[in-house]
């Protein structure tokens, strides 16, 4: 039997919460061109990601990563704080 190994997604972003436990919540920005006027437009999200140490405040840059689901909301893994 073959396992499968997927990529897992990458993402950087600033920590705007952090005021639960083990889970700090993460502003991810990206940058996309309007189809029809080709403005660019910033567009954001918000994904929750789970700190095992408490260790992100609030307006650190983080990157964090695609992981199994922990809670309903939390598929993300805090991997490093910059």
């Amino acid at each position: 039997m073959v396992e499968k190994t997927t990529k897992k997604r990458i993402l950087s972003g600033k920590v705007v919460s952090d005021k639960m436990d083990k889970t700090v919540t993460v502003l991810v920005e990206r940058r996309v061109r309007h189809p029809v006027y080709g403005k660019i437009l910033t567009k954001s999200s918000k994904i929750a990601a789970h700190d095992e140490r408490n260790k992100s405040k609030v307006g650190d840059f983080v990157t964090i990563e695609e992981s199994r689901p922990i809670s309903k909301r939390k598929a993300w893994i805090l991997v490093n704080a910059d």
